[in-house]
């Protein structure tokens, strides 16, 4: 039962750093990056559907992303789309593709997309400590209900405690070498 329990917090753990590195992967360093358009959505004939199925993506410079649309009629979305978002690029439709060149990052902007990167780092702790506050729950009820004994409980609470140090741990290092990546000039 406790590792049963154990097992399932530290695959729902797993899964919110997972979800965290994949939330580092949008915000943007200094060179291009196609996850950057990992959030994006474009309206293709009334529906909206993500950048990553209406097109290719490739970067032939530090600097520039180069979108390839599947369907030459979705040109005029995808371009909407990078134009109404918050990377701060200007996309350059030539017909064929979409030509996204990202600006210079600022200082100012630096620290900004730090500052996001805290807060997304928090709602990872976040994600983790509720994680562990749920299994403590559900170990507290089995010792409760007399399905295990207290000396059991107490030592999967000290699993789950050490389990949860691990993925906080794993969490401030991400947001350790983003901010690195982010600070890199």
């Amino acid at each position: 039962m406790v590792e049963e329990t154990l097992l399932e917090a530290g695959e729902k753990m797993d899964k919110s750093v997972e979800a965290l590195k994949n939330e580092f992967a949008s915000i943007r360093t200094g060179r291009a990056n196609p996850a950057l358009f990992a959030n994006l959505t474009a309206d293709y004939y009334g529906a909206p559907t993500p950048l990553q199925q209406l097109a290719s993506f490739q970067t032939p410079e530090a600097r520039t992303v180069l979108i390839t649309p599947y369907d030459k009629s979705a040109l005029g979305a995808i371009e909407k789309a990078i134009r109404d978002s918050d990377l701060g690029a200007n996309p350059a439709n030539d017909g064929n593709v979409v030509r996204v060149v990202m600006p210079e990052m600022t200082e100012e902007r630096r620290k900004e997309y730090i500052k996001m990167a805290g807060h997304k780092a928090e709602e990872g702790r976040v994600a983790v400590r509720n994680t562990r506050r749920h299994a403590k729950t559900a170990l507290d009820k089995l010792v409760k209900d007399g399905e295990i004994g207290e000396d059991e409980g107490a030592r999967g609470e000290k699993e789950l405690d050490a389990l949860t140090k691990k993925h906080i741990d794993t969490v401030d290092a991400l947001l350790k070498s983003k901010e690195a990546e982010l600070l890199e000039v």
